[in-house]
């Protein structure tokens, strides 16, 4: 039986503003916490070093420049699994994420250990416009890749990845290095039989949010990910056809 050993894993990118708050609020919680610092300015990285200082169950790794969120999750993955933890629950850095809900991960977690637990997005009128409807369109092309519904939303950050089982996909794949990689890292786990549980959770924009969803690149850099990710499914296409009528 695996034993459930969980950290906090953030990666984080210029967000001294919402970092110490949300470090704050992990308090009670009493789970070891990994800042990934990809590649900051100073003002932000003194705060991370300062933060770590300041509780005793918080730790730091910097990537030296900004290599993007699919990085420094990949390195944090990476240093959770050489620490013997057992999973790792992700939090955006930027305070969208609605930490009263962080119980329910940790449960449903609890009870079904092998799989990945994702967020559900409930926005408010915060969202961008652009945004919201930007997201449909990767719903359809995750729905297409998997030939399912399991992953209803690939594109929250709010999620806890069984940790052993990511490390082994991220040392044999290469996976997209920025905002890419939330999407294709569930659709890859997806065509490995890993189950995907979803929590519903209300997501926020707060109106001094630091985003660095970089628009256009990003969609690009989506989109040609979901293009891999299509001529991956035609070669899997018999076995993800028998697994569905399953």
């Amino acid at each position: 039986m695996t034993v459930f050993n969980l950290c906090i894993l953030i990666p984080v990118y210029n967000h001294e503003g919402p970092l110490p708050k949300i470090v704050e609020q992990l308090g009670p919680y009493k789970l070891p916490c990994i800042l990934v610092d990809d590649g900051s300015q100073e003002s932000c990285a003194g705060i991370i070093r300062s933060l770590s200082n300041q509780y005793p169950w918080v730790q730091t790794i910097r990537l030296e420049s900004n290599q993007g969120k699919g990085a420094a999750i990949k390195a944090g993955l990476l240093l959770a699994q050489g620490q013997g933890f057992s999973h790792a629950l992700q939090i955006d850095a930027d305070g969208q994420h609605d930490l009263h809900d962080l119980e329910k991960f940790l449960a449903a977690s609890r009870l079904a250990p092998e799989a990945a637990v994702i967020g559900l997005a409930i926005f408010d009128d915060s969202i961008p416009k652009l945004r919201y409807y930007a997201r449909y369109l990767t719903h359809i092309w995750v729905h297409i890749n998997t030939l399912s519904f399991r992953i209803p939303d690939s594109m929250c950050g709010y999620r806890i990845y069984p940790v052993e089982t990511c490390t082994k996909l991220i040392q044999t794949t290469a996976l997209e290095d920025r905002m890419a990689f939330d999407t294709e890292i569930l659709v890859r786990l997806d065509w490995q039989g890993v189950p995907v549980v979803s929590i519903p959770t209300r997501v926020t924009y707060p109106q001094d949010g630091v985003s660095h969803f970089r628009g256009w690149e990003d969609n690009l850099r989506l989109s040609l990910t979901h293009a891999r990710l299509f001529f991956g499914m035609l070669r899997r296409l018999p076995k993800l056809l028998a697994r569905h009528f399953q």
